[in-house]
């Protein structure tokens, strides 16, 4: 993404050679599950989980469905009944089984699955070697982010999954940690605050833009902004562990009423995969370590964000607001990176400057005040295949910039990530704004 340009896709992200950024997508995708057993890839710890290997069959029904079907010319299924257990909520291809039954699917394995995945990729591939249509094409490339979103997905389900375990195991082997003072030469520090004029202001993409975008981020449109400032880096542990010991999670007054509901309800007391024993330890996908007061503060709803917004004198940014300003700053972050796939907020980031903000991009998913609603002008997609995002838009709050858990090259500055209120299994922060 050029500086200034939120419309620029991210040129990692484009399909220039499509066999080549198909093979590195799916190959990921089995990276990511490789160091997983069977009975890993098949639990399903809550409703909103899904198994391992549903997520693998899952992406791969996708091309067959959308890709190979209508275009693969002599494509034959590789077993009619998957069509049945992996759709997801497209309701125009047909009915599915139910969501919250995922890991009731102690068959197919994952050596059928795998199989699955092989076939379709073969097909795949002697598609994309043929001259690929612009419409074939656009699939694809939507096929590969869709893949990408679900690589996040396997990755926060996991963790879920393997934090029920008794033993608390590890999903790869730890490494020694890299911390924020090792990485910048300094501990997070006290937030400081960058001031922006604000006005009127274009958010979104162009519907023609070059590069890749969902339909979700356009049209571009106009906003008005009233000056404020955003905070220069997210929310830290450090700055958490203040909010708990004021008691924050009991002063009602800080809450919003379904808020202090979910609070009392699930009984939160600290960020999901906090753990008190002898002092404050979090699961991470390296197992149990002791909380890193300069690290992002992650795996919290939009009620808690809202909260210690509240405490801290401050509020969350719109996304408006969080947008104006990342378009001025390369996407550049501590993200899911194929040579080190150990996703843990660290709190780096190359940018640096007196209007630079620290970590926008990576780390951890930052909360917005915005509510997931259409853009003025928003039109979903022709087809099955529009079903994708604009159903969604109720009872849900947008988020920003990425996470470690976020494949490199998968967002933009116009990128809208969504989930409910009271979501924490996301790898989801926040930034202050005033």
């Amino acid at each position: 993404m050029s500086a200034g340009d939120p419309s620029a896709g991210d040129p990692r992200s484009d399909l220039v050679d499509p066999s080549d950024a198909y093979r590195q997508v799916r190959a990921l995708t089995e990276e990511l599950a490789s160091t997983l057993s069977a009975e890993d890839q098949t639990v399903q710890s809550m409703p909103d989980v899904s198994p391992t290997k549903w997520h693998r069959a899952h992406t791969t029904w996708f091309f067959e469905t959308f890709v190979l079907r209508p275009h693969g010319h002599s494509y034959r299924d590789f077993d009619p009944h998957y069509g049945y257990l992996f759709n997801s909520y497209y309701e125009a291809v047909g009915a599915r089984h139910p969501r919250a039954q995922r890991g009731l699917l102690s068959r197919p394995g994952i050596a059928e699955i795998a199989a699955y995945r092989r076939h379709v990729d073969a097909a795949m591939e002697a598609l994309l070697a043929a001259a690929t249509p612009a419409e074939v094409a656009d699939l694809v490339v939507l096929g590969l982010h869709h893949e990408q979103q679900h690589q996040e997905l396997l990755v926060m389900d996991i963790k879920h999954v393997l934090s029920m375990n008794p033993l608390r195991p590890a999903y790869r082997e730890p490494r020694p940690r890299l911390r924020v003072a090792d990485a910048v030469g300094r501990g997070a520090g006290e937030p400081g605050w960058i001031g922006y004029d604000g006005g009127l202001v274009d958010i979104g993409r162009e519907r023609a833009a070059g590069g890749f975008g969902f339909d979700n981020e356009s049209p571009r449109h106009a906003v008005h902004l009233a000056p404020f400032e955003l905070a220069d880096r997210p929310v830290t542990c450090g700055d958490w562990l203040g909010f708990m010991e004021d008691g924050g999670y009991t002063r009602s007054e800080l809450w919003l009423s379904d808020g202090w509901y979910t609070v009392q309800a699930e009984g939160w007391c600290a960020p999901s995969y906090w753990l008190e024993d002898d002092g404050w330890q979090v699961f991470t996908l390296n197992g149990v370590q002791p909380v890193d007061a300069d690290e992002p503060v992650c795996h919290v709803s939009y009620y808690e964000a809202d909260a210690y917004a509240r405490w801290a004198g401050a509020r969350l940014p719109t996304e408006a607001e969080w947008e104006t300003v990342a378009a001025d700053h390369p996407v550049e972050g501590h993200f899911l990176d194929p040579c080190r796939p150990h996703p843990a907020p660290i709190g780096t980031d190359a940018v640096a400057g007196p209007r630079a903000p620290r970590a926008l991009f990576g780390d951890v998913w930052e909360w917005t005040a915005s509510a997931y609603l259409p853009y003025p002008g928003f039109e979903t997609a022709a087809g099955a295949v529009g079903e994708y995002n604009g159903k969604f838009m109720v009872n849900q709050h947008v988020l920003r910039g990425g996470s470690s858990a976020t494949p490199v090259g998968h967002v933009r500055a116009t990128y809208r990530n969504f989930f409910p209120a009271s979501s924490r299994w996301a790898f989801s922060g926040l930034r202050l704004a005033r």
